[in-house]
């Protein structure tokens, strides 16, 4: 056993003051990978800081052409949100496919970004919609922020405290998932912005976690529809391998799940 510390955060400013003076403090945010790590004893932090108690971290507004989502707002909250809903219901219709109702009512949108699990749903759907990522330090934007499996931006300590993801577009996310614990084996996200611009992300396919795929952005640029993709292919040398699938059929399901998630946005 280990000596731990439980330490409730009510402001960003009283986390960041806990986070002082552990020596190896750890933010839970929900807690779905982290918790289920401390009990395998693969990490052994001294102090516990939960964000749970800062009522700002889950609101959920529009402003500035975007959605704002604050990073304690739960997947469940996020997918039936009404501002949510109504401006990026593609969003709204990622979340709803996350986990089981359990994980959907504890896991959050930050605690999943930070994590960035390379099977996670949303890093594909911020990468694709050019989302920001903000914290109570700075600002990056998505496709600066995800740097590899398991890895992004942050520094020590950082917190992220909101998304924000421009409405100025539409999106819909698509993913083949494991039977059992729904994780995304391959999910592509396609977001189309009003100018005509066309952005795709691929989750749970790549070697170094989620990526852009240029070539399926390229070809529905030039004609958007799913005929487009029909002599497509994308590199598997660079795709996952393991018991659950093969890289040639990830490559498979990422053309496959980028043509269907064309024809929900034409629906």
């Amino acid at each position: 056993m280990y000596d731990l510390t439980y330490r409730k955060a009510m402001s960003c400013d009283a986390a960041r003051d806990m986070l002082a003076v552990a020596e190896d403090g750890k933010l839970l945010a929900g807690g779905m990978t982290l918790i289920p790590t401390l009990k395998q004893r693969l990490a052994a932090p001294d102090m516990l800081v939960d964000l749970g108690g800062i009522d700002d971290f889950t609101t959920i507004t529009v402003s500035d052409n975007n959605l704002q989502i604050g990073a304690m707002a739960t997947h469940s909250k996020v997918s039936r949100h009404e501002l949510g809903r109504a401006y990026l219901p593609g969003l709204a219709d990622l979340a709803g496919q996350i986990g089981d109702p359990h994980v959907r009512n504890r896991g959050t949108i930050g605690g999943s970004v930070a994590n960035n699990d390379p099977a996670a749903c949303y890093p594909a759907a911020l990468l694709a919609t050019g989302a920001t990522i903000h914290t109570d330090q700075q600002t990056y934007a998505a496709k600066d922020f995800f740097v590899g499996m398991f890895e992004t931006a942050l520094d020590i300590n950082e917190i992220i405290t909101a998304i924000h993801i421009p409405v100025n577009q539409k999106c819909a996310y698509v993913k083949c998932p494991n039977p059992a614990s729904r994780y995304a084996l391959a999910g592509v996200c396609v977001a189309k912005r009003h100018d005509g611009q066309v952005k795709v992300a691929v989750t749970g396919a790549g070697q170094d976690g989620v990526f852009r795929a240029g070539n399926i952005e390229a070809a529905l640029e030039e004609n958007f529809a799913p005929d487009a993709l029909d002599d497509l292919s994308i590199d598997k040398d660079f795709l996952l391998s393991d018991m659950h699938a093969n890289a040639s059929f990830r490559a498979h399901l990422v053309v496959q799940m980028a043509r269907q998630a064309v024809m929900k946005l034409q629906v």
